[in-house]
């Protein structure tokens, strides 16, 4: 199935010069979003892993999925003073300002394997936060797969050194 037939383009949202790709018309129709999520979990065929981690809020929607349905557990890695209890934080910069990741410092066990699953890679910052706190509570990352890739942004370059996969590019 094609999806990049089915996301739309809203230029200068959320702020002038910037070229938003929306993902919502895939989840809204069920044969779209089951194909988005088969075609990740396509990405993830013959890795080794325990979790599958995902940042909020779009990466929820394609990370908890795909854990559920390989019987993976699931982590969500949240914006700053979402989680209660002891987290781990970085700061990154996104394509139109900074903003910070967090996740429970009980979350991953040392030696644990895990993959990323988000919507986006854009200028990588998000993702590159999270597998620094993965890295400190001692986890592997695995792979790191995205729905979308947005090339020209330097989100690949950022995650240089990590096994990165994408359905669409853009």
């Amino acid at each position: 199935m094609d999806l990049k037939q089915t996301i739309r383009d809203f230029h200068d949202f959320p702020r002038p010069g910037i070229l938003f790709r929306d993902i919502t018309t895939i989840l809204k129709d069920p044969a779209h979003f089951s194909s988005s999520i088969a075609q990740i979990e396509e990405l993830l065929t013959g890795y080794d892993y325990d979790l599958v981690i995902s940042p909020e809020s779009r990466g929820f929607m394609f990370g908890a999925p795909v854990a559920a349905r390989l019987g993976k557990g699931f982590v969500p890695a949240r914006k700053k003073g979402k989680l209660p209890g002891e987290v781990l934080a970085r700061t990154y910069f996104l394509e139109y300002g900074i903003d910070a990741i967090e996740i429970h410092k009980d979350a991953i066990k040392p030696g644990q394997k895990v993959v990323i699953v988000d919507d986006l890679l854009a200028t990588g910052g998000t993702c590159k936060g999270i597998c620094e706190i993965v890295e400190e509570l001692g986890g592997r990352i695995m792979c790191i797969a995205f729905l979308i890739e947005l090339g020209g942004l330097g989100g690949r370059e950022i995650l240089k050194g990590y096994d990165v996969k994408t359905v669409l590019k853009y």
